[in-house]
């Protein structure tokens, strides 16, 4: 039977699929079908050649949520909130993006206004009724809802983690006029306090769930009609997977689905490798992804935000994002600047020279002209080197450049702004670049990865055999995982142990329900404790390691212990002159499965045969060595300039950088200062 994984970009789908008898494998990659991405998924396992009934798992990462959040393209949805509170989710925290600027604006609001409504009710802070439901003004905003024909609803009151009996009452009120509608309420979604982050994720949710469960019923259709009868499992923003029927129902928790199957594979290559700390780059043809893998284990943030002020208050993978890849576009700005993305060609039409009607100068087009990208794109379907001369040559026109020199502007202009992706993630969580190795997947990774690592101080980059499809290979490394939490206030000092092994037995509860519904038994569950913790006054909180088992209260001086260690990780600081309190509580559950093989990607019998092409570089051409990375054993030295072409991917060594293929196929390549 087969491992299948599969990542769906915004240019390819991508497939790595693994036999778990012989552990042979199978990859393929085709371009994604952006009117029902389903297609182009049924598309990359025919292409692969793998039968449908030989599958036994499938775990799918999408952007499908992120996209149509992204682009607010989803059927309307109503939101329904506290009397006084109606525009939460549109003012936000009054921050500003940046300070200096008059003219920002804050993004369009997840749900217009006239579909917003509220509703005098009111808990206090400790879960008590401060003011009944109005139960009459409640019947007459779930009419209102009905009659507009809306069919998604979310519903989210002050307080409500202290005491959900309002939200309960006001979903039982709306399903009595809308028994059809998807109703989701803030109290199930993320039982915390701050409403702002728990009614924009409520409200994330609400949008999201017909999209997605539209999107998977198809999917699952078509699977279904070509003989798939195996585990249908989607790849979630915390790393881990869920079932089909779990994401239709918690789509908020696929904002980063995509790039997590990338995080996944940094961890399998620092199991693998003698690297422990990978800062992980993805290069697709529309983004590029940065996040960090420190001791083999992807970095987790509770802040993350879709856009500017718009907050996901879900756990996530630490992934930066930003508009540079393969298809990003270049223009010039209305002060006569190139720029690039972060618009991009994506699949339809593509760059100009896919031969698909595009006829904008894209990153690939410029590599192509460079030199740096064979015209034949590893024998996939051949490039048209004219069409991307026409394209940059009319960029060029506009600022009065070469055409050489406009496409290296447009590839230095991309490099920087990953560095910045990079340096973002980097620098939010206080770590050294010099004390990691930048591991470069996607298509146009490891054509962009020397210089990104030039431009950080990054010592060493490293391109995987299957960089190319590397977030796929990711997926089938990933294990069913979920995470749930409950808020809880309380001193450190003052706490009640039997309240906290109260809190957390349910939770395991509920997280071995989960677990269950997804298929797994007993044996195969490990659930780790956390706690969201701070020092009093401060208006963030760190996770911190919490012991399993009955927790006894001479246990609190380690966990204060712990709390210090990982707030000193975070912030370089710790003190005792502050008290300690629990925010909130939550455990990570996962299902285990079968973790991939050691795959050795590397040839056994040639160091590549070493033919030449000239390859532009810092302003001249320049004669480089060429190497098919199937002819490439372990200890062959790659000097740069120097190009791989791999079966996914090309990589692009610049002058002074040496590489060397380790024993699985890795290509080492250490960065010239």
């Amino acid at each position: 039977m087969w491992r299948v994984g599969i990542d769906v970009g915004g240019t390819f789908t991508d497939l790595f699929a693994w036999e778990e008898t012989n552990k042979s494998y199978k990859t393929s990659k085709v371009l994604t079908t952006k009117d029902d991405r389903s297609r182009g998924v049924v598309q990359s396992i025919e292409v692969a050649g793998i039968p449908f009934d030989q599958i036994s798992f499938l775990m799918h990462g999408t952007t499908t949520a992120t996209n149509s959040l992204i682009e607010r393209n989803y059927p309307d949805a109503a939101f329904i909130t506290t009397e006084g509170f109606r525009d939460t989710i549109e003012i936000g925290r009054q921050h500003r993006k940046a300070l200096y600027d008059p003219y920002q604006s804050k993004p369009e609001p997840l749900i217009r206004r006239r579909n917003r409504f509220a509703i005098p009710e009111r808990m206090s802070a400790k879960g008590e009724t401060r003011r009944p439901l109005d139960e009459e003004i409640a019947c007459q905003v779930a009419e209102t809802i009905a009659g507009r024909g809306i069919q998604s609803v979310g519903i989210g009151f002050i307080n409500s983690y202290a005491n959900p009996a309002h939200e309960q009452r006001m979903r039982d009120i709306v399903r009595e006029s809308n028994p059809d509608a998807h109703i989701v309420i803030s109290a199930e979604t993320r039982p915390i306090f701050r409403e702002h982050g728990r009614f924009t994720t409520t409200a994330i949710r609400a949008c999201m769930m017909p999209v997605m469960t539209s999107y998977f019923d198809r999917l699952e259709e078509a699977l279904k009609a070509k003989g798939f009868r195996g585990s249908l499992l989607i790849l979630k923003s915390n790393g881990g997977v869920m079932g089909a029927k779990n994401a239709k129902e918690r789509p908020e928790e696929l904002i980063e689905s995509g790039p997590a199957g990338g995080v996944a594979y940094a961890s399998y290559l620092s199991r693998t490798t003698d690297f422990d700390n990978i800062i992980h780059t993805d290069v697709g043809g529309t983004s590029f992804d940065a996040s960090i893998v420190e001791h083999g284990k992807g970095l987790v943030t509770r802040s993350y935000e879709l856009e500017w002020e718009v907050p996901v208050s879900v756990p996530m993978l630490d992934i930066h994002s930003v508009g540079a890849g393969g298809g990003s576009i270049g223009w010039v700005d209305e002060g006569g600047s190139l720029r690039v993305g972060p618009r991009s060609a994506g699949s339809e039409p593509g760059p100009a020279c896919y031969r698909r009607g595009g006829t904008e100068p894209t990153i690939t087009d410029a590599n192509l002209i460079l030199g740096r990208l064979n015209p034949s794109l590893s024998d996939k379907f051949e490039l048209d080197v004219a069409a991307a001369q026409k394209a940059i040559d009319g960029l060029a026109a506009k600022i009065g450049l070469s055409r050489l020199e406009t496409a290296e502007g447009m590839i230095k202009i991309s490099c920087e702004t990953m560095a910045q992706a990079v340096k973002g993630v980097v620098v939010a969580r206080a770590r050294d670049p010099r004390d990691f190795v930048l591991a470069s997947f996607g298509g146009a990774g490891p054509m962009h990865a020397c210089f990104v690592a030039q431009a950080m101080n990054i010592p060493k980059v490293i391109i995987p055999g299957q960089a190319g499809v590397a977030s796929a290979f990711g997926a089938t490394a990933m294990n069913i995982r979920h995470d749930i939490e409950a808020f809880h206030y309380a001193s450190l000092d003052e706490v009640n142990t039997d309240e906290l092994n109260r809190i957390y037995a349910d939770l395991e509860e509920k997280a071995k329900h989960r677990l269950v519904a997804d298929g797994i038994d007993a044996s195969n569950m490990k659930i780790t404790r956390t706690a969201q913790m701070r020092y009093v006054g401060q208006t963030y909180e760190v996770d911190t390691d919490i012991p399993n088992g009955h927790i006894k209260q001479e246990q609190v001086g380690g966990i204060a212990g712990a709390f210090h260690k990982a707030h000193m990780l975070e912030y370089g600081v710790s003190t005792d002159d502050f008290p300690i309190a629990f925010v909130s509580l939550s455990v990570t559950a996962v299902g285990q499965l079968t973790e991939p093989p050691h795959f050795n990607f590397g040839a056994s019998s040639s160091n590549g045969s070493g033919s030449k092409r000239d390859v532009y570089f810092d302003g001249k051409w320049v004669s480089s060595v060429l190497h098919n990375s199937k002819e490439l054993q372990a200890g062959a030295i790659v000097s740069g300039p120097g190009i791989v072409e791999y079966p996914d991917s090309i990589a692009v060594l610049p002058p002074g950088c040496i590489g060397q293929v380790d024993q699985s196929g890795n290509l080492i390549v250490s960065i010239a200062s």
